[in-house]
């Protein structure tokens, strides 16, 4: 069996690696998993008798300083040396501290953001052979003891990595980095004031099921399943019942004033962009990457990578730019922001499922969950836009997927994404002398063919240098 996948997992990447990206990084998971599993087995003990002196209180708070101050710098230097060249990245950069000084503001409890928070064993709550056995526990487990979390808030996010939107794999990454960042980022808006009750076996005991076998379990759970579906559909209509008559307001109120289409996401198009900005999009840009972010936060993401999607295919389908002054798509970093900011379910909508779900569970507290909905909505979207704003720090430009000189040396007979950029490139080069015909600079300079491709791409786009 494992002969078997070996096979198929080197087959998969030495076809397309890029293909099997998603593929190989599971697979690393598992394989490091895999090796924790062994060396706990064989040293565990070990480990645990060398490691026993640093369970000492002022011990492990210097170690904790200094591999704060370690990461600080590394983190200073790392952004020196990576953006002396692209300095845009910093802009992303300074967009993650502005979200986190927005949230920080909007803290409930600002003095005990730096409390320690307490811990709780996963096999506590769900047993030692269960979480050895399941995948989605060993991520919770590592992000338990790096981020210091409780056992129930740590599963809940790593569960959600592997329900959530993992269809391509720029989303699972996204994915990946949205759990360590809801877990800070909810400490910060909502931290702990006193200890947490799930410390010890006691506070997340769980009494057994009163069900007498499998068939009587599976009954009652569809039986109580109704409730909660039913109650979560009653919420999500009411909300977007009460968006669409907002959005129809104000679209009545705008042809009052001939504002055609006038909307909360035409709104967010504008009041957004300055946000978008920050986040490492350029300007000409914002308006399009601010309208879908309000896209998914107003309606959903779906909608949102939807539209997306369009302006991805305007973009490799060599559709020029701009027209009659209107830009037709984004640039590929911005795409690959904008694909990022999306990758979450933090949207109105999501406050009907997330009351209607949880208040069937917990019906009396449905008073402190009604509260508390509004900043988790708040903060789940201010994740989803740090993920981006990391993005923006880590994206680095290809560089042309084509060589122009060559690929306009030959004829060309549709619009694409590559001949849009090197007859761009082509008119930049070209300068008009009159009755002398045209000149060229750069690489197309005493070539043959330069006039001809400059024809050939006349036939395609407009541009001044064009006869």
């Amino acid at each position: 069996m494992e002969e078997a996948y070996a096979a198929y997992f080197l087959a998969a990447c030495i076809l397309d690696f890029q293909r099997a990206l998603a593929l190989f990084v599971l697979t690393c998971l598992v394989l490091l998993v895999l090796v924790h599993r062994a060396l706990k087995s064989v040293f565990g003990k070990t480990l645990t008798r060398c490691l026993k002196p640093f369970e000492n209180s002022c011990l492990k708070l210097w170690m904790k300083r200094v591999f704060a101050g370690v990461a600080l710098v590394g983190l200073i230097l790392w952004l020196a040396l990576d953006t002396a060249q692209r300095p845009e990245q910093l802009m992303s950069f300074a967009g993650i501290c502005m979200f986190i000084l927005i949230l920080f503001a909007c803290s409930k409890h600002h003095s005990a953001i730096f409390l320690n928070y307490t811990v709780a064993g996963s096999s506590f709550v769900f047993g030692d052979t269960l979480v050895k056995d399941v995948f989605a526990f060993q991520v919770a487990w590592f992000l338990q003891i790096t981020m210091g979390t409780t056992a129930t808030e740590t599963l809940a996010v790593a569960g959600n990595i592997f329900v959530g939107m993992i269809e391509a794999s720029s989303l699972i990454s996204a994915s990946v980095m949205a759990a360590p960042s809801a877990l800070a980022l909810s400490k910060l808006v909502y931290p702990e004031v006193e200890e947490s009750k799930f410390k010890n076996k006691e506070g997340v005991k769980l009494p057994r099921g009163k069900e007498s076998n499998i068939l009587e379990a599976a009954s009652n759970g569809a039986t109580d399943a109704i409730g909660l579906a039913t109650n979560v559909a009653a919420n999500l209509i009411a909300f977007l019942a009460v968006l669409a008559f907002v959005n129809a307001a104000l679209t009545w109120l705008g042809e009052l004033v001939d504002i055609q289409g006038l909307t909360f996401q035409v709104i967010c198009s504008y009041i957004l962009r300055p946000m978008v900005f920050m986040m490492g999009v350029e300007w000409a840009d914002c308006p399009m990457v601010a309208e879908m972010v309000g896209i998914k936060f107003f309606t959903n993401e779906f909608v949102a990578y939807q539209q997306l999607s369009q302006y991805k295919s305007k973009r490799l389908s060599g559709v020029e730019e701009w027209i009659g002054g209107e830009k037709q798509w984004i640039s590929v970093r911005a795409e690959t922001i904008t694909t990022f900011s999306l990758c979450g379910f933090a949207n109105f909508s999501s406050i009907g499922i997330t009351l209607g779900g949880l208040t069937s569970m917990v019906p009396h507290r449905k008073s402190d969950l009604s509260k508390i909905v509004v900043r988790a909505l708040f903060t789940g979207a201010c994740v989803s836009l740090i993920s981006a704003c990391v993005a923006g720090i880590l994206y680095v430009p290809r560089g042309a997927e084509a060589d122009c000189v060559s690929f306009l040396n030959t004829s060309f007979t549709n619009r694409t994404y590559e001949a849009y950029v090197c007859c761009r490139e082509l008119f930049q080069s070209t300068s008009l002398n009159g009755t002398n015909g045209p000149s060229f600079s750069g690489p197309w300079e005493n070539k043959e063919f330069s006039a001809i491709a400059l024809a050939n791409c006349c036939d395609f786009y407009t541009n001044a240098v064009c006869p």
